[in-house]
């Protein structure tokens, strides 16, 4: 491997381009589709390409600052974890990592302040400057502690589509503003969604990584509560998922979206029941890491979703 490749393998580019996608997605469905009989009859009512892009852009930014501090902080855990996945001291060198650390981080952060400063929106790069700071404590002690970290990145996870809800909040937003609430319910619902399935693989991860965990003294759920009840913590939240995706398949016929409900059923549903399913029977890294996985392909559905709006 050499360093090019190494460096996109830390700041792990395939999520960065789900990131990217799920944003486009839904500036492009959900905002049109918000927006579609709206007074300004576009597909956003005051975000344009430009700013749109700036934002994919920081958010993209922030993310890879992320990655390469998590892994500046868990060289050790990842000797015992995925050895040969290890990249820093390998191919990049520590005091490099920080180097690029810093580049994204204020690169998204600056470019999070023009946005606000365009828009007039003091928002975006408060929480995007907490996103920073969330994702640094996160790789310096949350992670290693009960259930804070998996919330942290669930949290930040639902603030990729929350974001673009921000930057279309105009002051002052009138109680019959019926584009505002249709936006609010659409971008809770997907953030909704971005939450708990992160919520749940993060904590199929731990349970994958429990060996070098356990090794270096974190404290994560499968390690202060056990396996099983970790088990258990992930299927309520499993059942809650498929519970709430197969109630909003009623409302969706209703409207005749009989494609959408299918694809609900095959993409989300039905791999739902199957992580549920094997979950109990999983014991090993392998099988925790097969079930992340899987995991990770019902987030993508259901970011693909989007396209039926």
């Amino acid at each position: 491997m050499n360093v090019l490749s190494a460096f996109f393998k830390l700041v792990r580019w395939p999520n960065l381009l789900f990131i990217a996608l799920t944003q486009i997605l839904f500036r492009f469905f959900i905002l049109r589709f918000v927006f579609m009989n709206g007074p300004s009859g576009n597909e956003s009512d005051q975000l344009s390409l430009l700013l749109f892009y700036l934002i994919v852009c920081a958010s993209v930014f922030i993310a890879a600052g992320g990655y390469i501090i998590n892994d500046y902080f868990d060289v050790n855990i990842d000797l015992v974890n995925k050895p040969s996945k290890l990249i820093i001291d390998r191919y990049i060198k520590r005091r490099w990592a920080i180097v690029f650390h810093i580049i994204f981080s204020f690169a998204g952060f600056v470019i999070s302040c023009y946005v606000g400063y365009k828009l007039r929106n003091i928002y975006i790069p408060v929480f995007n400057l907490l996103s920073i700071v969330g994702l640094w404590f996160y790789s310096t002690t949350f992670k290693k502690k009960l259930l804070i970290g998996n919330v942290v990145i669930s949290l930040l996870t639902a603030w990729v589509i929350l974001v673009l809800t921000v930057s279309e909040h105009k002051f002052p937003v009138t109680p019959h503003d019926i584009y505002w609430r249709r936006l609010l319910k659409l971008s809770f619902m997907y953030a909704g969604f971005a939450f708990i399935i992160s919520l749940v693989r993060e904590v199929i991860k731990d349970m994958e990584d429990i060996r070098g965990d356990i090794k270096y003294g974190c404290k994560t759920m499968p390690i202060v509560w056990g396996l099983q009840v970790s088990k258990v913590f992930v299927a309520v939240w499993i059942i809650v998922m498929i519970g709430s995706v197969t109630a909003l398949q009623f409302y969706v016929i209703q409207l005749g979206w009989w494609l959408s409900a299918l694809y609900s059923l095959l993409a989300i549903i039905i791999p739902l029941l199957y992580v549920l399913r094997k979950l109990y029977a999983a014991h090993t890294k392998k099988d925790f890491h097969r079930l992340s996985t899987v995991v990770k392909l019902i987030m993508l559905s259901g970011i693909l979703s989007m396209i039926f709006f």
